[in-house]
């Protein structure tokens, strides 16, 4: 199918990753469907659409905790387009702090945007795509899938859960020989996005995005691929790349190198007042893709840093294992 054809439903479009993807499509000539609960920000995205090749859009202000709106967003694409093609689940809060400091109600928030919000969508999805016979599911996920984070625990288990939908889903397809419809999943390493500005935070420490940082642009670009190249997991990221490595073979050595990576880099010493962020009320304005967070010195000195690092760690575990069983 051609790409000016193809219809693209997008959630979280507002800011961010999901904004990105949604312009990357756009420039591909995709009629695109911008869902997000800020609708001022929604339009101001739509717009940066449609400066590129004059694409069609649709925006649905949408709250995805909520399967009655995530319903409606589905009909709205189908009324107006005619078809879903690709549908990208990438609508996603945060709230940092100590476990017992993380007020239930953020918890449960982050857990119901995430977790619900990707499962609403894709219950909303995947009836369209069995009609069809055709379409590819996107999840966004995260490294942190792979190798949780102090700090961010409903974050964490958020994107497990992701990461775990996905794989259950690719096994029912199969099983039930369904075999026009992708399951992808992507995890991106630390992205330059506003997410960190909007997260909720109870750690008493300003939080910052922890480098190696990457553009969103990069993320939307691997998730723009899945359509042409379909792949169960794509990792966003070279620094990323090396901590799943790492992970998998020597899991206990990546969690003690993400603690200390996360709490001297993730949290900058000065304070910070405790705050819900943006989990239960939008953020105002038009949004944005960026966060502030690229500088490219900054960057490019700490990938280096971080992989060679965790380069350093991983040759450091083989030869553990090869001398015998490594303790945790």
């Amino acid at each position: 199918m051609r790409w000016r054809d193809q219809v693209v439903v997008v959630t979280g479009a507002s800011s961010g990753i999901g904004r990105a993807t949604a312009e990357a499509f756009a420039r591909k000539g995709c009629a695109v469907v911008l869902a997000a609960r800020r609708e001022e920000a929604l339009r101001a995205a739509a717009r940066a659409c449609e400066e590129h090749r004059g694409a069609r859009t649709l925006v649905v202000p949408t709250d995805m905790t909520d399967p009655k709106a995530v319903d409606e967003l589905a009909r709205r694409a189908v009324e107006e387009f005619g078809r879903i093609d690709v549908w990208v689940n990438n609508a996603a809060v945060n709230a940092f702090g100590r476990f017992e400091d993380v007020p239930l109600e953020d918890f449960r928030k982050v857990l119901d945007v995430n977790v619900m919000g990707c499962v609403h969508g894709t219950r909303a999805a995947l009836p369209v795509m069995r009609e069809q016979g055709t379409g590819t599911l996107i999840n966004i996920s995260s490294i942190v899938g792979a190798v949780a984070q102090p700090y961010s625990h409903p974050y964490g288990m958020s994107k497990h859960a992701v990461r775990g939908l996905g794989s259950s889903l690719r096994q029912q397809l199969r099983v039930e020989g369904v075999n026009g419809i992708r399951v992808c999943t992507v995890l991106p390493a630390t992205i330059d996005t506003p997410h960190f500005q909007h997260a909720a935070n109870h750690t008493g420490r300003r939080v910052v995005a922890m480098p190696p940082v990457y553009t969103p642009e990069r993320v939307a670009r691997a998730v723009v691929a899945l359509v042409r190249r379909p792949r169960r997991e794509v990792v966003v990221g070279p620094a990323g790349r090396a901590l799943v490595r790492q992970s998998r073979m020597a899991p206990a050595l990546a969690e003690r190198a993400m603690a200390r990576q996360t709490d001297r880099a993730h949290l900058a010493d000065e304070e910070s007042p405790a705050t819900h962020g943006a989990l239960h009320v939008p953020a105002p304005g038009e949004g944005a893709v960026h966060g502030g967070w690229g500088g490219k010195r900054r960057t490019a000195l700490r990938r280096v840093a971080v992989t060679a690092a965790l380069a350093g760690a991983a040759v450091t575990a083989g030869r553990r294992f090869a001398r015998g069983p490594a303790g945790a």
